[in-house]
């Protein structure tokens, strides 16, 4: 029974040496979303060289052998259809099994701490405009207003950075 990725055999020895390789490309198509989405939230919460650097070398082997049978043999390059195949190829597998992932990791990893700082800010301040809402409190009293430093231990930091804070009014 032969079926699978380039004469590897499922059940059995395979026809070929370059079968081991081509394992972990058989693999990387369901599961390989998975550790680029955590690659993302890690290069998010821990910025450096150390996470970009396995964010890259995490699907460098599945993505090369692959890339590989796209590319050999260079006989087909001259088909009408091979750059179409390969077109969709890269979209598929590099963009959308490969890199998607990471970058949705990536962005919720630092869009979330923000959106709940900004509704915890949010919930501990009263509304500005008491008026309009009947028997709330006339005396709202301090609350940072947009452009205000939130202090230390905030997820916010500085409200933008390269522009100077407001002076305080006397």
């Amino acid at each position: 029974m032969t079926f699978g990725y380039a004469g590897m055999r499922v059940c059995g020895h395979a026809d070929e040496w370059w079968a081991a390789p081509a394992t972990p490309v058989v693999l990387w198509v369901p599961f390989g979303p998975f550790p680029m989405a955590a690659a993302g939230v890690w290069c998010a919460r821990r910025p450096g060289l150390r996470s970009r650097l396995w964010a890259v070398l995490l699907p460098l082997l599945p993505v090369a052998v692959a890339t590989t049978d796209q590319i050999l043999p260079t006989d087909t390059w001259h088909e009408e259809q091979w750059w179409d195949d390969f077109l969709g190829y890269a979209a598929v597998y590099i963009g959308g099994i490969t890199l998607l992932p990471w970058l949705l990791g990536y962005g919720i990893a630092r869009t979330t701490p923000t959106v709940r700082a900004r509704r915890r800010r949010a919930a501990s301040c009263p509304d500005p405009d008491p008026g309009l809402h009947p028997g709330s409190d006339p005396d709202p009293g301090p609350c940072p207003g947009p452009g205000s430093d939130p202090g230390p231990g905030s997820d916010l930091g500085p409200a933008s950075p390269g522009v100077p804070e407001a002076e305080p009014q006397p």
